[in-house]
């Protein structure tokens, strides 16, 4: 096993598709059509492929948390539904490979909520999002009765922090300072 061999690959997998020449939702309506009909989305191609090589990494996932989650977290927050559908549940395999390591999954918390501040700052994340990861990792942890509560109480965690980073994104442009001192302080 080659840690940086598959380091590299989904760093450089994560690169491509979230390069803003694939962002199709940026084009202009022809133009979009136009690519889709001509290439297709080959954000999720890649996509799925992170996703079925990171299953096949075996025992050898733990070596890639919580080095990987910023690069997952980018790649879910493409706002496109059927690669955010194939790729949120790794989030899940995540947690339950280290809880199954150490008893926990606080290395992969920590991470994503740093994370997870720095992509909705940058203009990623929508409601969207967060409804299917809120709804795609309690369906995942329904099938682990051991670490279910523990993952109900992180998706409960992140999906409020989403709301109040989602909040405070929107209203950084209204002109209401009191609006934006009461979003800061329900952030803090």
């Amino acid at each position: 096993f080659n840690l940086q061999l598959w380091n590299n690959y989904f760093h450089l997998a994560v690169a491509f598709i979230t390069q803003d020449s694939l962002q199709l939702e940026n084009f202009s309506h022809a133009k979009h059509n136009k690519i889709q009909n001509k290439y297709g989305d080959m954000r999720r191609l890649i996509g799925f492929a992170i996703r079925d090589m990171w299953y096949k990494l075996g025992q050898n996932k733990i070596c890639f948390i919580p080095g990987m989650v910023g690069p997952i977290l980018e790649m879910t927050l493409i706002p496109e539904v059927e690669l955010r559908k194939a790729t949120i549940p790794i989030f899940f395999d995540m947690m339950l490979c280290e809880y199954q390591r150490t008893g926990e999954f606080k290395k992969f918390e920590n991470e994503i909520i740093l994370k997870l501040d720095h992509e909705v700052e940058g203009g990623r994340g929508d409601e969207h999002y967060m409804q299917l990861f809120e709804s795609i990792l309690t369906e995942c942890a329904k099938q682990h009765p051991g670490i279910c509560s523990l993952v109900e109480s992180f998706v409960s965690l992140v999906k409020g922090l989403l709301e109040r980073l989602l909040d405070y994104r929107a209203v950084m442009s209204d002109e209401s300072k009191d609006n934006r001192m009461s979003c800061t302080v329900n952030l803090l």
